[in-house]
């Protein structure tokens, strides 16, 4: 009897939002266990030229996925992207204030009169707007500066006292390691609702193809190993590149790792509700549309 050959894998092109990093521990993960090729998929994780391309790659049709983030997805519905989230990477906000733990910030009250450095306006500013004014301040009390992505260095330097931005699991990281320890004030227990930081974006039309449900098979599967098998898990993700093994990335994963979604393909409604009204209060889009139209739960 001839033997039949092995079935093609079906191709899936994902836009990472950034440069591999912890935050992307469940693809990595899926990838070397072989989750994905157990789903019949040959998944292909692509690091963008620029961060901000991802989504709108999808929405253009060149790409299968994007990583992206709940913030951003509102927005680009806003703009007429079409795009919808199919799945959850990261279930809490990563983003914070973040000032030197032994600085003259001890509260958020005493940012009153300084320096705030920030990397992308709009949502931060909105962000940090909300968080000002549960201690009383606004944006008009603070000095807002554009640091480039520059975050921690900005700090250290003394350019800023403080940046809006930051994420929790790297930039803390990064000044402990430099011994110069940071303290960071959450934006969802100062205001901010609470929010997915990390999410998987898909084009509006493409909801039917069975591979995006397969692929978040996978990716559930690739958290649960984690959890279960959290040394093992980081001693595969250093070693799928070389530039991955280092302290920073060993801190951020343990940091990680407790905010990944245990369900990665289901939705939160309510919270997406929630969110978009926070964003068409502070006049960042212009209405809140019905979830089901830019988010859903695969079957």
């Amino acid at each position: 009897m001839l033997a039949l050959p092995a079935a093609a894998a079906d191709k899936i092109t994902v836009m990472l939002d950034w440069f591999v990093n912890p935050d992307h521990g469940p693809l990595i993960v899926a990838q070397e266990k072989g989750y994905f090729t157990a789903q019949g998929l040959d998944v292909e994780l692509v690091a963008p030229a620029d961060p901000n391309d991802p989504p709108k790659l999808v929405a253009a049709g060149k790409a299968d996925l994007a990583v992206s983030y709940q913030p951003q997805l509102h927005m680009h519905v806003a703009e007429g992207l079409p795009l919808v989230r199919v799945g959850t990477l990261v279930a809490t906000p990563l983003n914070a204030l973040v000032v030197l733990a032994e600085g003259p910030i001890q509260t958020l009250a005493d940012l009153k009169g300084k320096k705030v450095g920030y990397s992308v306006g709009g949502f931060e500013d909105a962000m940090l707007g909300v968080m000002l004014e549960s201690v009383g301040l606004s944006l008009d009390d603070v000095t807002l500066i554009n640091v480039n992505f520059s975050l921690s260095p900005s700090i250290l330097s003394g350019k800023v006292d403080a940046v809006i931005g930051a994420f929790r699991n790297f930039e803390i990281n990064q000044m402990a390691i430099e011994n110069h320890p940071g303290r960071a004030f959450y934006p969802e227990e100062h205001g901010v609702p609470l929010y997915d930081e990390l999410i998987l974006v898909a084009h509006k039309d493409k909801l039917a193809d069975d591979r995006l449900r397969r692929f978040l098979n996978a990716v559930e599967q690739g958290v649960t190993f984690m959890l279960n098998h959290p040394d093992e898990a980081w001693a595969l993700f250093a070693q799928s590149g070389k530039e991955l093994d280092d302290e920073l990335n060993k801190r951020a994963w343990a940091d990680t790792l407790p905010r990944f979604a245990l369900r990665p393909a289901a939705l939160d409604s309510v919270r997406y509700v929630r969110f978009a009204t926070f964003l068409k209060d502070r006049g960042l889009i212009p209405e809140a549309l019905p979830v089901g139209g830019y988010g859903v739960e695969l079957p």
